[in-house]
């Protein structure tokens, strides 16, 4: 099981502030889980940073332990 946190524009396309997952073992099975249980993330979720288990990754084929917490982090402004 994983931890999903959702935060700003993720948390709204995605309609929830975080969930718990069974089964994604890599990055790209976890996108593809999320997009299946969240049609909304399909734009936002491209953009968006992945920190899992606190360690940004862009790989699609890095691994997703049972038991982290993936953070999905969408573009943020500021100054």
């Amino acid at each position: 099981m994983i931890a999903v946190r959702y935060f700003a524009g993720a948390r709204e396309a995605a309609g929830t502030p975080g969930e718990q997952l069974e089964g994604p073992t890599s990055v790209a099975a976890l996108r593809a889980a999320l997009t299946d249980a969240h049609p909304g993330l399909a734009t936002v979720l491209p953009r968006c940073t992945l920190l899992v288990a606190g360690s940004r990754t862009t790989d699609d084929a890095a691994p997703v332990p049972d038991g982290v917490t993936v953070d999905v982090l969408p573009p943020f402004a500021g100054g």
